[in-house]
């Protein structure tokens, strides 16, 4: 950040602590933010409540009431975490979209490492941040993307049933109507929000984890096409250039076999590693799904898709296969360019808990760490504009050069 600060970048932060402050409406809340935000993109180690009012606390006699002050404005004053992400979301995306158009919605979800067993939907689980079943709590994020930028604008903390509980909600405080969610029902509803925001839409794309056919037809119910994984025992059937459908169903890994005999995979690049470029075998088919195994699934009205496959060398079996619901002319190039952006979300993460403290709220509570989140969201959002404003895009071609859009 110190990089991009300069007189007038100072003046644009004020500006954006007053819109940020027009949403908090009241005073005090006003004063809190900035504080608290300030802490945020300072230069301290640990941007938890405690030492962000330490940092910010002039005079030693009023340390205590400064930090009741903060502590109140992040666990316990209801103000709208939703309205606070959609004004940051919207003051970023003025500055990235006067560059580049937006290609892509992410989804993808990451791990909070946690010791101890209080922190609200803590337990044992799976996280991909840790490579592992961990002790942590887990959220699922949406990000924005262009071809050069990537903004994360909401996050969903992941409750298991254990923390639904009469017990587990009043010592959390999480909300007496607030059922249980899967994570790609969090992904969905943040992406309704988004909808309902009027954000500019993108292909939707994600991991494995959201690949299920009730993940696909809610994207699709809301206007949006999608590029997720798809399981490899999934049955499709194949269209030829006339729309045709062959007879019979076959899996994706005999499909994939059958293809790889005939010649069908071609290389194709989608980055530059840290020591050497990325790339992978491809193949695009266009299909309709047809279900997972073999009982009778009706197919006849399901939309055509297209079909990326994904073999890395040296391997025995494909790596992914991706439906997309894009329709129109595609090329391989594209559509992988396209899937392969979701890589760029490990590194937003690393960025948001390393420079931002995304991952370093101390509280116990669901409002607290909502309200962390919000305040971390909204400080990467002017960061991301700044960046914007500062750095001239890639001398590449967009989306919009290609034969396909993504806008819905």
């Amino acid at each position: 950040m110190p990089e991009l600060i300069d007189a007038a970048a100072e003046q644009r932060l004020l500006d954006y602590f007053d819109r940020i402050g027009e949403v908090l409406a009241r005073p005090e809340r006003r004063a809190s933010f900035a504080t608290y935000a300030l802490g945020i993109l300072g230069e301290g180690d640990r941007k938890s409540i405690e030492p962000i009012a330490a940092r910010a606390c002039a005079d030693p006699t009023r340390m205590d009431a400064d930090h009741q002050r903060l502590h109140h404005f992040a666990t316990d004053s209801p103000w709208d975490d939703d309205a606070v992400r959609r004004e940051a979301a919207r003051y970023a995306l003025a500055a990235m979209t006067k560059r580049e158009p937006i290609e892509c919605w992410i989804i993808d979800d990451t791990g909070f490492a946690k010791q101890g067993k209080h922190s609200v939907g803590v337990q044992r689980q799976y996280s991909g941040t840790l490579g592992k079943v961990g002790n942590c709590q887990v959220a699922v994020s949406l990000s924005v993307a262009t071809r050069t930028e990537h903004l994360p604008i909401d996050f969903a903390l992941y409750l298991p049933d254990t923390w639904l509980t009469d017990a587990k909600r009043a010592e959390a405080r999480i909300p007496w109507n607030l059922e249980h969610a899967t994570k790609g029902e969090l992904a969905l509803q943040m992406i309704s929000r988004a909808v309902d925001d009027k954000v500019s839409p993108g292909l939707v794309i994600a991991d494995q984890g959201y690949g299920s056919d009730d993940f696909r037809q809610g994207i699709r119910s809301l206007g949006l096409h999608y590029a997720v994984p798809a399981h490899p025992e999934s049955m499709v059937v194949t269209l030829n250039k006339d729309g045709r459908r062959s007879e019979s169903r076959i899996h994706l890994q005999q499909l994939a076999r059958r293809i790889d005999k005939a010649g069908g995979f071609r290389r194709c690049t989608w980055r530059e590693g840290t020591k050497e470029p990325l790339w992978a075998r491809f193949a695009l088919r266009r299909v309709k799904w047809a279900g997972r195994s073999y009982p009778h699934t009706e197919i006849e009205d399901r939309e055509p898709l297209w079909l990326l496959i994904e073999w890395r060398d040296g391997e025995t079996e494909p790596r992914n296969y991706f439906f997309c619901s894009l329709p129109g002319p595609m090329t391989t190039k594209q559509l992988v360019r396209l899937v392969m952006q979701r890589w760029r979300t490990e590194r937003v993460y690393e960025d948001l808990k390393g420079e931002l403290g995304l991952d370093h709220y101390e509280g116990r509570r669901f409002p607290g760490w909502h309200h962390h989140v919000s305040v971390v969201l909204a400080c990467n959002a002017f960061v991301v504009a700044e960046r914007a404003r500062h750095f001239s895009p890639s001398a590449r071609g967009t989306l919009a050069d290609d034969t396909q859009q993504v806008a819905a």
